[in-house]
């Protein structure tokens, strides 16, 4: 039963760590959009393959995130994640630690 129990908490941490690396790619992407940075650079193209299928869809399915220019949907993106940090990630950690008897 250990077996399973640490399996559950090393699940439990990456899936931290992977939230935690995707709220500082959305971050950075959101810095690079107040500036105008080339369309062509290579972690600009990254950065944004990476965060523009779920702000487009967070855009999509919230329309009022466009206030007047502005793009709130990193901020809605960024909270949908901690929870996600907060809810999952903890009653795994939790789940673990129940199942290897600590």
């Amino acid at each position: 039963m250990f077996v399973f129990a640490n399996l559950v908490t090393t699940v439990a941490g990456l899936l931290s760590l992977v939230i935690n690396l995707y709220i500082f790619v959305i971050i950075v992407a959101a810095f690079l959009s107040w500036v105008n940075p080339d369309p062509y650079n290579a972690i600009v193209r990254t950065l944004r393959a990476l965060t523009e299928p779920v702000l487009y869809r967070v855009r999509r399915h919230l329309p009022f995130v466009m206030v007047n220019g502005i793009d709130l949907s990193p901020i809605v993106v960024l909270v949908a994640l901690q929870l996600l940090n907060g809810v999952v990630v903890q009653s795994l950690m939790q789940l673990g630690l129940k199942l290897s008897g600590v």
